[in-house]
């Protein structure tokens, strides 16, 4: 009988951002290490161009999806489970998805865990996450700053902003750099609330590019310009939601979710 192997596949964006990484992505791994220690642990990252910008600047190979899985096919592992630390069931959790698909064949076994917002339950605790880490004062808006993507999935994003105020929360609001709720719809909600000073936060698992230029640049069009051009005294609060403990304990509670669906009990 051939000896079971055990590994886990953690599969993030990634990041160019030394400093965010370290305390996101990195602090991720590092919980799934220390929660799982008989399994061995992977890394891949879904962007293209930050793998190339982090090999030109630092020299460090960071394989994507298909390379990871080789690897540990190659490595000798046989039972996997591939966990996203995306935060939607978007396009690269879809493209990562058929990549994992292709590659089962290399395995007994191979098991794919959800991403931080999958279920209702998994709203709920991410709503009491953020309104025990943030919650605003009764003159303040906190206004979360989420990507944001063509796919169907993005609905999320106004179905928590409704959700945050359906359990007791007013002040926050929820939007996306890139489809709706659009910063326009948040300045125009925010004022009719009637409220001064505005904080503002990325929604996204590391503080990278869009925390630092979009959420809170010097550019005329940054939400943090906006909000002062509108008469707002605006914070900027450049913390990634995997800073956050309830956040990180979510997605080991998805991993064993994963481990129990594909028959791989937790050794």
């Amino acid at each position: 009988m051939s000896e079971i192997r055990k590994a886990i596949l953690v599969v993030s964006f990634g990041t160019s951002y030394e400093k965010t990484r370290k305390k996101t992505i990195d602090r991720i791994e590092e919980c799934i290490r220390e929660r799982f220690p008989a399994w061995k642990e992977y890394r891949a990252w879904t962007s293209g161009m930050i793998r190339q910008k982090i090999e030109k600047r630092d020299g460090i190979k960071i394989p994507d999806v298909k390379g990871a899985l080789i690897q540990m096919a190659a490595d000798g592992m046989t039972e996997v489970i591939v966990q996203p630390t995306h935060v939607l069931n978007g396009i690269e959790n879809d493209q990562m998805q058929e990549t994992v698909n292709t590659c089962r064949h290399l395995f007994s076994r191979v098991e794919t865990g959800n991403p931080l917002l999958t279920t209702q339950e998994d709203n709920r605790r991410m709503i009491q996450i953020v309104s025990r880490e943030m919650e605003p004062k009764s003159d303040e808006a906190l206004v979360l700053m989420g990507h944001g993507t063509e796919h169907y999935a993005n609905s999320i994003y106004a179905a928590l902003d409704y959700q945050f105020k359906d359990m007791g929360y007013p002040n926050i609001f929820m939007g996306t750099v890139e489809a709706y709720p659009a910063l326009d719809s948040l300045i125009r909600q925010v004022k009719e609330k009637n409220l001064e000073k505005v904080v503002l936060a990325p929604f996204m698992i590391v503080a990278g590019d869009h925390a630092e230029n979009d959420l809170a640049g010097l550019e005329e069009d940054s939400w943090k310009s906006r909000f002062e051009k509108a008469g707002f005294a605006v914070t900027c609060v450049l913390k990634g939601l995997g800073e956050y403990a309830g956040v990180r304990e979510l997605f080991l509670d998805h991993v064993l979710e994963a481990m129990k669906r594909g028959g791989m009990a937790e050794k």
